[in-house]
């Protein structure tokens, strides 16, 4: 498949020829959780001429009306919340051409036994839906992620974690994560239905866009230096010491969105846990030079002097601020609340670090890979693009 490596990575994607005639359609995609970091990549990809498996016809699932930035995508927009088993049923039985399952989306809770809860019937209601309605069902897949290895956010400080690199064999900690029931749900739901193969996806920390992401990292910064930048003030590094010079990878959310493609028709992944990270390390001190640059901010860096600066704390009075910024600069009108996820930018500044290895995934075929400098100026601009931030 050269597609993986040449016509997908770093490269201009073709676009849908409107002037070609229609064909029929060899695959059907559900992508729940469609208008998510990586179900935005998934709608995006997927009906593509080239993608493996294709032609493929999507349907996009999501809680919430479509927004304007993805209404462009050529997919058939679901609005339906999966947290209602009745709504799940009624909207998802119907779609009997389904031949793919991709679940792309989550809930947050104020605990981890909540979100393992919530999390846990969601997949669950998605599944029980289609599974013995779509009789020409192949394939599942779900996204968990790296807190697989070092527990969910409450546990921290709490639990001994596995130290990286990490790797796909590596066992689940003793403490419950929300990642694992996903995981057990869908190992019995697809167990109940012959033919039906699955795949799991562990990125790290992703890079791609999605106003409507709780864990959109690239926004957030760009929020951030937004306001700096409005404000005249330095780009200061809001995290530790360690989380400044310290390694860390990441992962492209188009780059997720290809692996799940990948697995999803390749008979040499089916029914396997995938790591998803860009092939490559950096360091927040190195990054944070590219991210002035792109904003104009000349004086930026880490503070070692002083407490530790929280995002938390010195934004939870700009939203007049971000009103303006938004007026003067023509952009969608949002609130700062919606577009900037302080506590998860918090929690990344707050790290010692973390990487995996890619090996599992290029041994069973998939040779992806990102320059994770070219993947933040690339969703800096497609942030840009869709008139979130200046």
């Amino acid at each position: 498949m050269s597609w993986w490596w040449s016509g997908a990575i770093g490269a201009a994607k073709k676009k849908l020829d409107e002037d070609e005639a229609p064909r029929s359609f060899q695959n059907v995609a559900l992508v729940v959780g469609v208008t998510g970091i990586v179900g935005n990549s998934l709608a995006e990809i997927l009906p593509l001429a080239d993608t493996p498996g294709g032609r493929w016809k999507v349907y996009g699932v999501a809680r919430r009306s479509r927004p304007s930035w993805n209404a462009d995508h050529p997919v058939e927009y679901i609005q339906c919340d999966i947290t209602d088993p009745n709504d799940a049923t009624t909207k998802l039985s119907v779609l009997t051409d389904v031949t793919h399952v991709f679940c792309v989306c989550w809930a947050s809770r104020p605990t981890e036994a909540e979100n393992c809860e919530i999390n846990g019937a969601m997949l669950k209601n998605v599944l029980t839906a289609v599974i013995p309605n779509a009789p020409n069902l192949r394939h599942v897949s779900i996204q968990t992620g790296g807190k697989h290895y070092v527990g969910p956010f409450e546990s921290f400080g709490k639990i001994k974690y596995h130290e990286p690199p990490y790797t796909e064999d590596m066992p689940r900690l003793d403490y419950h994560n929300f990642y694992y029931t996903l995981e057990d749900v869908l190992f019995e739901e697809t167990g109940k239905k012959e033919g039906v193969s699955w795949s799991v996806h562990r990125p790290l920390l992703i890079f791609g866009f999605s106003p409507y992401s709780m864990m959109n990292i690239i926004g957030t910064i760009c929020v951030y230096a937004a306001i700096c930048k409005h404000e005249g003030v330095p780009l200061r590094f809001p995290g530790t010491k360690l989380a400044w010079a310290n390694y860390y990878m990441a992962s492209d959310a188009d780059l997720i969105a290809e692996q799940h493609i990948w697995a999803a028709v390749d008979p040499y992944a089916k029914n396997e846990a995938f790591n998803c990270s860009n092939g490559d390390v950096f360091r927040w001190k190195q990054l944070w030079k590219v991210i002035a640059e792109q904003f104009g901010i000349e004086e930026y860096g880490f503070d070692e002097e002083g407490p530790r600066l929280k995002l938390t704390e010195l934004m939870k009075d700009k939203g007049p601020v971000w009103d303006e910024i938004v007026k003067e600069n023509g952009l969608q009108v949002t609130k700062l609340e919606e577009v900037a996820e302080w506590w998860f930018a918090d929690a990344c500044f707050g790290g010692n670090g973390f990487t995996d290895s890619m090996n599992k995934s290029k041994e069973h075929g998939f040779l992806g890979f990102r320059n994770t400098k070219n993947s933040l100026i690339n969703w800096i601009d497609r942030t840009r693009a869709y008139k979130i931030v200046p």
